[in-house]
């Protein structure tokens, strides 16, 4: 599952995660990401400290044993982890689907958890390129949270998957496969036992959030024009 932050990418995982026959993994290039740009994010030292840091370890594991002898991995990843020279060929062997997001959404959301952003930081050129690379499926977590069983049933069938209502409920609090950075982002997630309802109106963004969006919307709309 391929999104990029402030998305619905924790909430599906764990909905997957949920499930008896799925094992889950939580942004394994994160530490990698950080490890190699420098980049400055919150709990960073302790990321790098908690996680496996060499990318190509990284994609051994994505193609190794499943955790638990499940049938089933699912695996978040976030397109801007994957700077140019880590290891994708892996990411052709399994199916992937895309999760997106309106841009004035995530923009409003990442903007409340850091003081500056990029558009490459919340993904969406790399999300477009990712996806003219390996393909796959297309779903938009507007219409997940606006009828969650509808559209996880239309997903399992688009991936050849039996729908399980597990999916659509799981405990709250976090989960033993969140990355060491769930203190900071998982609020919201961890007090969920199911998906949130049907968003409301775009949130009001700044003149600087304004051009961000504008740039980030042909991304979007490319995708959304294909989503399931």
């Amino acid at each position: 599952m391929w999104s990029g932050p402030r998305n619905l990418s924790t909430a599906m995982m764990y909905a997957f995660g949920n499930r008896a026959d799925f094992a889950i993994w939580d942004e394994p290039f994160y530490a990698p990401y950080l490890a190699v740009t420098g980049a400055d994010h919150p709990m960073r030292d302790a990321i790098i400290a908690a996680h496996e840091t060499d990318p190509a370890s990284v994609a051994r594991r994505c193609l190794d044993s499943i955790p638990a002898q499940k049938p089933h991995f699912y695996m978040k990843h976030m397109p801007h982890h994957m700077i140019d020279g880590f290891p994708l060929d892996w990411a052709r062997d399994c199916v992937n689907i895309h999760l997106i997001r309106h841009p004035a959404r995530v923009i409003a959301s990442y903007g409340a958890k850091m003081d500056h952003m990029s558009l490459e930081d919340i993904g969406f050129p790399q999300q477009t390129a990712l996806y003219e690379k390996l393909g796959g499926i297309v779903i938009d977590s507007a219409d997940i949270r606006a009828d969650p069983e509808g559209m996880l049933r239309k997903l399992c069938d688009a991936i050849g998957l039996a729908f399980d209502p597990a999916m659509l409920h799981w405990p709250a609090g976090p989960r033993a496969e969140d990355g060491i950075w769930a203190s900071h982002w998982y609020n919201a997630v961890h007090q969920s036992t199911g998906f949130a309802g049907a968003e409301g109106r775009l949130p009001e963004l700044d003149a600087t959030q304004e051009k961000m969006r504008h740039l980030a919307m042909p991304h979007y709309e490319k995708l959304a024009k294909i989503k399931l």
